[in-house]
C-alpha cells in the first residue's frame, strides 16, 4: 500500500512540464501543517487542531532606496476539525504573504472526506479559494506607465488533494488556483497590468521510526512545483524525546539549511512551541544569511463538533 501511494503521487509530480516560482508561501515546519498543503488533511487526525506560524524571511534584509521592499514576511492561521456527521473533516487556512510591493491575503475553506483504506484512513479534498492580490507602489529606473499602481483585486479558486495517514507515516499532495485566476491592476496609463496565479502543487510524505523506547525518528520530504519548471523540494529529518521534546535539520533545494526544536506543553503535550532558524546558502549576496519562523499548535483531542453515533439497544423494540 505504501509503495503505491508513494508511486502515485511522486509520479504526478514528475509527469510533464518542467520551473518553480514563489507565489505561495513555504515553510520550514512543513511537517507539522498538513492543513497548509492538502485539503484532504481536513479532520484526518482526528483531532481539532489549530496551527499559527509566522515567517521572517532573509530577516533585516534592507533595501538601498525608501521604497516597498525588504525582508518578506508571512503569517499562517490553519484549523482542521474532525466532522463524523460529514464523515469527514473540515479546514480552514488564512495567511498573508508581504513580498516587496506586493502583498497577498488568501482565505480558504476546505471539505475532506475519508475512507479506510489498509492500515489507514484516506481523505480526498476539495477546496474553495478567496486571494486578494494589492500592488504598491514600484520604483522604475525608467518611467513605465504600465506599471501596477496602488491597486488590488479578488479572484475566486479552486484546489484538490489526498492525504493518507496512518499510525507510522503519512503522505499527502494538493494542488491549488486550478483555475488559473487572471488579476489586474490599475496603471498610470488606460490599460491595465495583469498578472495570472500559477498552479502549484504540493506533495509531503514522512515516516516515524521507534529508534527506542523514548525517541521516535521522523525522516520528512516535501516537493513544489509549478508545472512551469523543474521542481523544487525539502528534505528533513527531526527527534522526537518523550513525546514532549524535539529537533531536527532540513535542507531546502537551492536555498538553505535549516535547524528546528521545539516543546510540548499541557496535558497529552497539546500546545506545542516550535522554532526553526534557516541559514542562506544560495545567491548570499542578493539575500540576508537568515530566516526565523516560529510555530504555535494547539491539539483539541475530541472536535466540538464531532457527533457521537446513535447508542442502540432492544429495551425499545418492541
Amino acid at each position: 500500500m505504501k509503495r503505491i501511494l508513494y508511486a502515485v503521487i511522486f509520479f504526478s509530480l514528475f509527469a510533464g512540464g518542467s520551473a518553480y516560482a514563489q507565489q505561495t508561501p513555504q515553510f520550514t515546519h512543513y511537517g507539522f501543517n498538513g492543513m497548509f498543503i492538502s485539503p484532504g488533511y481536513a479532520g484526518i487526525t482526528k483531532a481539532t487542531e489549530f496551527n499559527l506560524i509566522g515567517r521572517y524571511q532573509w530577516f533585516n534584509y534592507k533595501t538601498s532606496f525608501d521604497a516597498d521592499g525588504g525582508s518578506p514576511k508571512t503569517a499562517l492561521l490553519s484549523v482542521s476539525i474532525p466532522v463524523r456527521a460529514l464523515k469527514g473533516g473540515i479546514g480552514v487556512n488564512l495567511y498573508t504573504d508581504k513580498l516587496g510591493a506586493t502583498e497577498i491575503k488568501t482565505s480558504t475553506l476546505s471539505y475532506s472526506y475519508h475512507l479506510a483504506l489498509g492500515s489507514g484512513k484516506l481523505g480526498i479534498g476539495a477546496q474553495g479559494i478567496v486571494t486578494n492580490i494589492s500592488k504598491g507602489n514600484y520604483r522604475a529606473i525608467d518611467p513605465d506607465p504600465y506599471i501596477p499602481f496602488n491597486s488590488n483585486d479578488t479572484k475566486v479558486d479552486f484546489g484538490a488533494g489526498l492525504w493518507y495517514q496512518a499510525d507510522k507515516y503519512y503522505v499527502g499532495a494538493g494542488i491549488n488556483n486550478l483555475l488559473g485566476s487572471k488579476y489586474q491592476f490599475e496603471t498610470e496609463s488606460e490599460k491595465k497590468a495583469s498578472e495570472t496565479n500559477q498552479k502549484h502543487l504540493n506533495a509531503t510524505a514522512g515516516y516515524n521510526i521507534n529508534a527506542s523506547s523514548s525517541v521516535v525518528i521522523t525522516p520528512t520530504a516535501l516537493v513544489k512545483y509549478d508545472f512551469k519548471a523543474k521542481p523544487s523540494f525539502d528534505a528533513g529529518v527531526r527527534g522526537t524525546f518523550n513525546e514532549k521534546y524535539w529537533v531536527g535539520a532540513n535542507y531546502r533545494y537551492q536555498e538553505s539549511i535549516s535547524g528546528l526544536a521545539g516543546i510540548s506543553f499541557l496535558k497529552d503535550n497539546s500546545l506545542k512551541l516550535g522554532y526553526a532558524f534557516d541559514l542562506v546558502n544560495v545567491s548570499k549576496d542578493a539575500k540576508a544569511f537568515g530566516s526565523h519562523e516560529i510555530l504555535l499548535s494547539y491539539r483539541i483531542p475530541q472536535s466540538p463538533l464531532a457527533t457521537k453515533p446513535a447508542i442502540r439497544t432492544p429495551r425499545y423494540s418492541f
